[in-house]
């Protein structure tokens, strides 16, 4: 049986206060004229040390994989005889997530964990941080997480969910647990709101193939697509990135090394030695990423990577729909 706690505001301000001291909170926060047209807001995330910083109602634009998966990341620092790693982070993290996301964390695991080779900087930051789920008790307009099975999450360190008066609180964390009970939270059966349909419905193709590479519909998406890129940057589960050298001006012989998101979807990124180029057509880097997401990772491991956060529909300048591919590309699969 699930056991949970109800907190007043205060005591729950109070949590929040302690749990500071020990830990970066990073939450979804309503970022006030940093959307990408004038005057728009964009809710992104940032720490955050009382309940009423956080966005509850709506889904973040951008996800949680920052946390994990700094946008840009320093791996070492060198000069001409000795490199030498930077510190890990001085707290440990606690971080607000959707279902969705808490999805996506797994797949992020699949990838740096569990994929041939353990990822020694997302390791570190993975063992330091812990999961607070956030209910969904709407659906959001593009997402489609039912379809992808992942509107329903147990993993999570601690739910919380918030009303007028009460914050509701499960924690299967006792390290957690510990301080909901010190701040003396009401004993009360807690079960984390998930939404059971969304407006968005999605089929997933069941015989793709070799051959589904080469069908029609990757030239005329690729003929849309501007490659900027953007629908990697909010997706919780991409996880492409690219090196750079920084050299300081003071020291020619010193310097440090940095991981940097990148994209599948821009000029360049599969350049070689030689102008050697494995995907130059738009149509070749937008197939790559579709089939990645629903072929190529489930072959591997046996799950579509994609969680159906409905993102990369929302953030596309171009209104390409990716949901609306998949369906397409089911369809043509099954003539």
């Amino acid at each position: 049986m699930l056991m949970g706690y109800r907190l007043s505001k205060a005591q729950a301000e109070k949590v929040f206060q302690i749990l500071s001291g020990k830990y970066d909170i990073l939450a979804p926060v309503r970022m006030k004229g940093d959307g990408c047209f004038a005057d728009t807001d964009v809710i992104r995330y940032g720490k955050v040390t009382s309940p009423d910083e956080i966005v509850w109602d709506r889904r973040s634009d951008y996800s949680y994989k920052e946390a994990l998966l700094p946008v840009n990341e320093t791996l070492f620092y060198f000069t001409e005889n000795n490199t030498a790693v930077p510190e890990e982070m001085k707290k440990e993290q606690l971080v607000f997530l959707r279902s969705c996301d808490l999805h996506g964390v797994r797949r992020m695991d699949e990838i740096y964990l569990r994929n041939g080779y353990e990822d020694f900087y997302y390791r570190r930051r993975r063992e330091r941080t812990k999961f607070v789920l956030m209910g969904c008790e709407t659906t959001c307009g593009s997402g489609f997480c039912v379809s992808m099975g992942t509107n329903k999450a147990e993993e999570y360190d601690v739910y919380i969910k918030v009303d007028k008066e009460y914050v509701y609180v499960d924690c299967p964390c006792q390290e957690l647990e510990a301080y909901v009970e010190k701040a003396g939270g009401t004993p009360q059966r807690v079960v984390p709101d998930h939404v059971t349909e969304n407006k968005e419905k999605v089929t997933l193709p069941k015989n793709l193939s070799n051959e589904s590479f080469t069908r029609e519909i990757w030239k005329e998406y690729g003929a849309r697509c501007i490659g900027c890129g953007r629908c990697n940057f909010v997706c919780p589960t991409c996880t492409c990135f690219t090196m750079q050298d920084i050299i300081y001006k003071d020291n020619g012989k010193a310097g440090e090394r940095r991981r940097v998101w990148a994209s599948c979807q821009v000029d360049g990124y599969t350049d070689m030695a030689g102008g050697i180029s494995f995907r130059k057509e738009q149509g070749d880097r937008f197939r790559f990423k579709v089939m990645h997401k629903i072929y190529d990772h489930e072959k591997r491991f046996g799950y579509p990577m994609c969680v159906g956060c409905g993102r990369c529909d929302d953030i596309c300048p171009e209104y390409i729909s990716y949901s609306n591919c998949v369906n397409r590309l089911a369809k043509e699969e099954e003539q």
